[in-house]
């Protein structure tokens, strides 16, 4: 903390005392909210590991038919999920502290998801049937970004990144965004530039914040998912985008909770942690504990709607209460979102553990 006033000292001449008193003045706030941000990441942290856990419990949900590639297997009901089992878990394993158990969870289901592609081997397969698609590239991209990786896969895809089909293949620009980071973690060289194809973006385009909808509200933490490298890469949003989201954040989640948009308010909620600079801890106090109470015993969420009568009072083991397809999404984005959110938070309070410095008339720094 730094004092900052005029002339740097007082009407008495005492300079240094008034940045002592001044500074202070600001510990008992900083305190405060250093506590509040404690709990909260205990409340928080919470919830992660019951959602981490009914994932590792519902593992079978995730197994690959064994006709995965035939044209008639649903990819949503097959390859999305895993693919989504990668990339949610894998970010929430780069932000868990090592020591943290919930690290090591989150790292078996990645190796669980990682086995079901054949160590890449089918993806690469998937890749040789489908070289048109994105999809195939935006799954092993999950894999890579975590550090696993396949040789053939690699060595194809940079071949078929070099075509003028790859360049121009018609997509929404949020989707294109997608392929654009994914490019990036496999290194291949982008196949359009990325601020360009953002702006063109629902999140973008700065539009009039009472126009978000479910769709519009999903295109919008994808786009931020994706500029910042899944919520990990905060510097890359650009000031304007996180002038907006800090503003329309709080409003559009309550929005979300109020309308038990389950799902949505997570993606919103994971959007938030990973803006730059201090994280929106006014914004996780309001909607964490309402997530935490619609959050069933065994750890699984809706996606959306109301949740079952008084989950509080049910017991691990119980009946499930919601089937696969209608959790599973919800599950991970909780863990996801709640593992950064922990890691902001314990960020927040770390900083205010160091001691802040002041600075003296002479321009040198001394401890507050």
């Amino acid at each position: 903390m730094t004092a900052d006033h005029p002339g740097g000292r007082n009407a008495a001449g005492h300079g240094d005392a008034a940045g002592h008193e001044n500074a202070a003045a600001h510990r008992p706030a900083a305190s405060a909210v250093s506590a509040a941000a404690t709990g909260l990441a205990h409340e928080v942290r919470g919830v992660r590991d019951r959602a981490l856990t009914w994932t590792e419990d519902h593992l079978t949900g995730f197994v690959l038919p064994e006709d995965v590639l035939e044209p008639h297997t649903k990819v949503d009901h097959t390859l999305k999920p895993l693919g989504e089992l990668a990339q949610l878990c894998g970010t929430a394993q780069r932000v868990i502290a090592p020591d943290d158990p919930a690290h090591a969870t989150a790292g078996r289901l990645i190796a669980f998801a990682w086995e079901q592609t054949r160590h890449g081997a089918l993806l690469l397969e998937l890749l040789r049937s489908e070289p048109f698609a994105a999809y195939p590239f935006e799954i092993y991209a999950a894999f890579a970004g975590h550090g696993l990786r396949h040789e053939g896969f690699e060595h194809l895809a940079r071949r078929i990144a070099t075509t003028r089909g790859w360049a121009h293949t018609e997509q929404h620009a949020n989707r294109q965004l997608g392929l654009i980071n994914s490019e990036r973690r496999v290194g291949v060289a982008p196949h359009a530039d990325a601020e360009e194809v953002l702006r063109r973006t629902w999140l973008g385009g700065l539009c009039e914040p009472w126009m978000l909808e479910r769709s519009s509200g999903y295109s919008l933490t994808h786009a931020a998912y994706h500029v910042t490298d899944w919520s990990t890469a905060p510097e890359r949003m650009p000031a304007d985008l996180d002038a907006y989201l800090r503003t329309w954040l709080p409003p559009w989640v309550d929005g979300c909770l109020e309308g038990h948009q389950w799902d949505l308010a997570g993606e919103l909620l994971a959007v938030g942690a990973g803006l730059p600079g201090p994280p929106p801890v006014e914004l996780f106090a309001a909607a964490w504990p309402v997530l935490a109470r619609v959050q069933h015993a065994g750890g699984s969420l809706p996606e959306t709607g109301p949740p079952v009568a008084h989950p509080e009072d049910a017991v691990p083991g119980d009946e499930e209460p919601y089937p696969f397809l209608a959790c599973y999404h919800s599950t991970l984005v909780t863990a996801f979102a709640a593992s950064l959110t922990v890691g902001r938070l314990e960020e927040t309070t770390a900083a205010d553990a160091v001691p802040a410095a002041v600075t003296t008339t002479s321009g040198r720094k001394q401890p507050a």
